[in-house]
């Protein structure tokens, strides 16, 4: 303390007693988050008791990696350490994230073995916005669905569920999955293809099917040529015959073939695996092999 009875200190005074630098005390005060009660005779800074506690407050703003500008607010009284607080927590938040997206990106990166075109694409379409991310899926479901006012609902409702988006911490998995997904999605020719197959839909519920009629076709092929394929029956074999009118009864045999290739190409099938990694879901059966049977058994009999 200065020797005039006043109690007051100066920055190297105040250094001591609180263990802050001089460097650190005279550049808070210089930032106006601690100015100095009065000065000496010879011009020194000096300050009191509260300036203590003043000073105490902003070491902990700082370690706790609030700006000065938040701390002079606190300090003015315009704004509580609380509400400060909360607004920093946000930032923290909104950092976290871009900090996982890049973490999970160099993880890709160092997987694949990427080149800087690749590792360019993907660092891009994963730090898209979350309303990016949405439209991009949106604008893919809109596209295949537009016009078609008979698509069964419940195909509908299920692809505009597969419209995902990343989560806040995505894993370097997800990230991958989410770019081969935007990319997939953005092909002309898959969203050409997927089209295809949602006019085939409409098409079978124009002609009368009821809601539902899509899904409860596939379980019933699921069923039935599975169980064909535990019995070892060869889908050329006249066994199979059976099993085939069980399933169409009298359709065109060679129209429902051409909806099968459609629906169950392998883009497919990489689509929805990749939705449902991108989800943090298990894979989902694809059941594969009981379409691919009932595909073979109807180029059997359809000639090609």
């Amino acid at each position: 303390m200065t020797d005039d009875g006043t109690g007051l200190m100066t920055i190297g005074e105040l250094a001591r007693t609180t263990g802050l630098t001089v460097r650190t005390i005279r550049y808070w005060s210089d930032e106006g988050a601690l100015p100095p009660v009065t000065r000496s005779a010879g011009g020194y800074r000096l300050y009191d008791a509260a300036s203590v506690a003043r000073l105490e407050l902003i070491r902990t703003l700082r370690e706790l990696g609030l700006g000065l500008d938040a701390v002079r607010r606190v300090l003015a009284g315009e704004e509580t350490v609380a509400q400060v607080a909360a607004a920093h927590v946000s930032a923290l938040d909104a950092q976290i994230r871009s900090l996982r997206v890049t973490r999970a990106v160099l993880s890709t990166v160092a997987r694949r073995g990427s080149t800087a075109e690749e590792t360019t694409l993907m660092n891009r379409l994963a730090r898209l916005s979350a309303a990016e991310r949405r439209r991009i899926m949106q604008e893919f479901v809109d596209e295949m669905f537009h016009g078609l006012d008979t698509v069964d609902p419940e195909i509908r409702e299920r692809m505009r569920t597969f419209a995902v988006d990343l989560p806040d911490g995505p894993t370097p998995e997800q990230v991958d999955a989410w770019v081969e997904l935007a990319e997939l999605v953005q092909d002309p020719a898959f969203r050409a293809h997927m089209r295809a197959a949602a006019e085939f839909n409409a098409a079978d519920r124009g002609a009368g099917a009821p809601e539902g009629a899509s899904m409860w076709f596939a379980r019933r092929l699921v069923q039935l040529a599975g169980r064909a394929l535990e019995r070892g029956v060869a889908p050329g074999s006249p066994e199979a015959e059976p099993v085939l009118r069980d399933l169409l009864g009298d359709a065109d045999r060679a129209a429902v073939r051409e909806r099968l290739q459609a629906a169950f190409d392998p883009r497919v099938a990489r689509y929805r695996e990749l939705t449902a990694r991108v989800r943090g879901a298990g894979p989902q059966p694809e059941h594969r092999e009981e379409f691919a049977w009932v595909v073979a058994a109807l180029r059997e009999r359809t000639g090609s």
